[in-house]
């Protein structure tokens, strides 16, 4: 290596440490004249690192291990392995090949998405999103994923909403991750009727053909993640996943913050 290349290589180095420096003093700074506070119940935060929630938060919002169904998310018996499905999706088609969730949508975890819905809900969508990659990271790199896409809103209900958490979701998980979030691949060109009116049936026959993919090519061989808030009876993400797999999609797995079932289905 001549002098040159090396005084070159030397100046490189010196700069991005410099460069390096200055944003954790930046950081640091920011941190003193504002502390970071709990996105759920405003308490200055103890821990500069992880989720943006308090320790009680966390705690509330559900256990860390959370045993449930692998091809359907719901909640099932500790130490029970469900690896072909539980009652409620044993006779289910999917198209997906698991569900990834933070816990069952009920109690603080409920009443925490409902909230993140809401205008000005992003922050506390970015700290659930972290909350999920803190407790469910492993389990999300172990599928080997390429891509993380959200599942989209119509433009009418975005709109009147003014906010969009599986958006927010995805891109936590995509920094956090380290993947490409393609949130505008996968559209929803239906305004279809709510789910929640819906009989589990209806709700597959709801949102058939209600999306469409905007680039149908560059597919083949991919492993991707789809992102929502909450999943029932999987009818959205199914009809997501289908088209995602018809366009060459290797594997598809779902992941939501809750799992809904029975009285508490949104």
């Amino acid at each position: 290596m001549s002098s040159r290349a090396w005084i070159g290589r030397w100046r490189a180095g010196i700069l991005a440490e410099l460069r390096q420096m200055l944003a954790v003093c930046r950081t640091t700074a920011l941190g003193l004249l504002f502390p970071p506070r709990c996105a759920w119940c405003d308490r200055e935060l103890d821990h500069p690192a992880g989720p943006l929630l308090c320790d009680g938060c966390q705690e509330a919002l559900g256990p860390r291990q959370w045993p449930s169904c692998r091809r359907c998310g719901a909640e099932a018996a500790p130490g029970l392995p469900l690896p072909d499905g539980c009652p409620l999706c044993l006779h289910t088609p999917f198209q997906f090949e698991t569900v990834v969730t933070l816990g069952g949508y009920r109690g603080e975890l409920r009443r925490a998405i409902l909230a993140m819905k809401r205008p000005f809900g992003e922050p506390l969508a970015a700290a659930l999103g972290q909350l999920l990659l803190s407790r469910r990271g492993n389990e999300l790199n172990a599928w080997k994923l390429d891509s993380i896409v959200p599942i989209p809103m119509h433009w009418r209900r975005r709109l009147v909403r003014k906010t969009n958490g599986p958006d927010r979701l995805a891109s936590e998980l995509g920094c956090g991750l380290g993947l490409p979030v393609l949130a505008r691949v996968l559209r929803r060109c239906r305004n279809t009727l709510p789910q929640k009116n819906l009989l589990p049936r209806e709700r597959f026959r709801n949102v058939r053909g209600a999306f469409r993919l905007a680039r149908r090519g560059g597919w083949t061989g991919r492993r991707v993640a789809l992102v929502d808030d909450v999943m029932t009876t999987g009818a959205t993400a199914n009809e997501a996943a289908r088209l995602l797999k018809q366009a060459g999609a290797d594997a598809v797995i779902v992941v939501v913050l809750a799992r809904a079932e029975g009285e508490d289905r949104r």
